[in-house]
């Protein structure tokens, strides 16, 4: 069996990045329940009794709506996977590893987007 030779964050920095990763998870949750729950309400704004003109206006104004929302879900629930994606990495501590270059990602990045899984320099080759 060959030895390890990738660099890897300390115990102690992999624990300071779960906690970091797991309050994000937390909030991400608790804004798409508020995104869905909105998506879930929108029908109810009270106009049943409007003009048809108006509500014609306000069915299409829903349809943006709900379709907006729709897609604030979706970017929020890819949002929670790559989190849980980053929660796996440290359980395997393979966290904070660039997967092109297998250099650290810098700590700062990692803060600002903890689930990066590039460093900058293998995202600048990507352009």
């Amino acid at each position: 069996m060959a030895t390890e030779t990738t660099n890897r964050y300390s115990d102690k920095d992999l624990a300071e990045f779960k906690k970091i990763i797991q309050d994000k998870i937390d909030k991400a949750e608790h804004d798409l329940e508020l995104i869905k729950s909105a998506y879930m309400n929108d029908h109810n704004n009270g106009t049943d009794d409007t003009s048809p003109t108006f509500k014609a206006f306000e069915e299409g104004s829903e349809t943006m709506s709900k379709e907006a929302n729709s897609a604030l879900a979706i970017r929020q629930e890819k949002f929670i996977r790559d989190l849980k994606n980053a929660m796996i990495r440290i359980e395997n501590k393979t966290y904070g590893v660039c997967r092109v270059t297998g250099k650290l990602i810098n700590k700062d990045r990692l803060k600002l987007v903890p689930h990066a899984t590039l460093s900058i320099e293998a995202k600048n080759m990507q352009k």
